[in-house]
């Protein structure tokens, strides 16, 4: 992975589950800057498992002096939020990649309707203060289940443009009355559950919303399974993925290339060719259509994974 070692500056824990993270070059020299909505790839040496998770960040995009990141304790997940909870400390280095953008604000926009879910808040927050800095017409939508679980409160403006959503509170979000109301040529970003992306995608196909004018993101953490075997057609090689491991893990292991930029199944530079499939692949990205998922005839190896007889891909 291309990147730069970055000192943790900071370790501030925004609420039980989340904590934020500031990274800051050693020698102190000034990073990238960078566009709302992007995100980083951060490098985890955890006992013998290379993990590499994308991170949305949060920090100014005109701020070269460090970038922020917040994350999510995932106790079920595959260890990598564990591990940036559990054994970062201020001081350390951690590899962190440049910044790229797959979920740029579309600035020929009218308006800007940002509306997240839980931890989806975290692209938003440094699309924030883009749109601020821009002058540009935008609210912003933040639905959590309560006050305890919506850790990016505390960092959002008090601005009229900004609401909260607060289930246990009753503050339950309309979508369609958040949809009805917005001029022509208005844009909506979504960020957060699964759930909360098809319900915007939904209340908008209702209202007769142009697709292009709709944009969502829901960066995946691999989920562990079942260890399975895969056979590499072209490098010749039988690989075995353990079941905190994903197949993209396993191909940067075996030193087998295979590009990515989001690692999370959505920005489609890992996908693979399957030659032969006797079984079921798990498809968990939001890259493929419904109906190549039903082919199993590609694979992301990013976040998908396999049960069967056999799998050989095209690596």
């Amino acid at each position: 992975m291309t990147g730069q070692m970055l000192r943790v500056a900071a370790v501030t824990p925004l609420s039980p589950l989340v904590t934020r993270f500031r990274f800051e070059h050693p020698e102190g020299a000034a990073l990238a800057l960078f566009s709302g909505g992007a995100h980083v790839v951060v490098e985890m040496p955890d006992q013998g498992t290379l993990r590499r998770n994308a991170y949305s960040l949060i920090s100014d995009p005109m701020d070269g002096s460090g970038y922020e990141i917040a994350v999510r304790r995932e106790d079920r997940g595959r260890g990598g939020s564990r591990f940036m909870h559990r054994q970062v400390r201020e001081g350390d280095l951690l590899r962190v990649g440049a910044p790229v953008n797959l979920f740029a604000l579309d600035l020929r926009a009218r308006k800007h309707v940002l509306i997240a879910g839980g931890i989806g808040i975290t692209p938003f927050l440094a699309q924030l203060r883009q749109l601020m800095r821009l002058q540009a017409p935008f609210e912003l939508h933040y639905a959590a289940r309560s006050r305890a679980e919506a850790a990016g409160l505390a960092l959002l403006p008090e601005l009229p443009q900004v609401h909260a959503h607060i289930s246990e509170e009753g503050g339950r979000m309309d979508l369609g009355a958040v949809l009805a109301r917005q001029p022509l040529g208005t844009h909506v970003y979504t960020c957060g559950p699964e759930g909360l992306i098809s319900a915007v995608e939904d209340a908008a196909a209702r209202l007769g919303w142009p697709k292009a004018a709709l944009h969502a993101e829901a960066f995946l953490a691999p989920a562990p399974g079942k260890p399975f075997t895969v056979i590499l057609a072209k490098s010749g090689i039988t690989l075995e993925v353990g079941p905190h491991q994903s197949l993209l893990e396993a191909l940067e292991a075996a030193r087998v290339e295979a590009p990515w930029l989001c690692r999370g199944g959505a920005c489609g530079q890992c996908e693979t060719a399957v030659l032969s499939c006797k079984g079921r692949i798990a498809h968990h990205d939001h890259w493929l259509s419904d109906d190549e998922k039903s082919a199993q005839t590609k694979i992301m190896p990013c976040v998908s994974r396999f049960e069967g007889q056999e799998l050989i891909l095209d690596r």
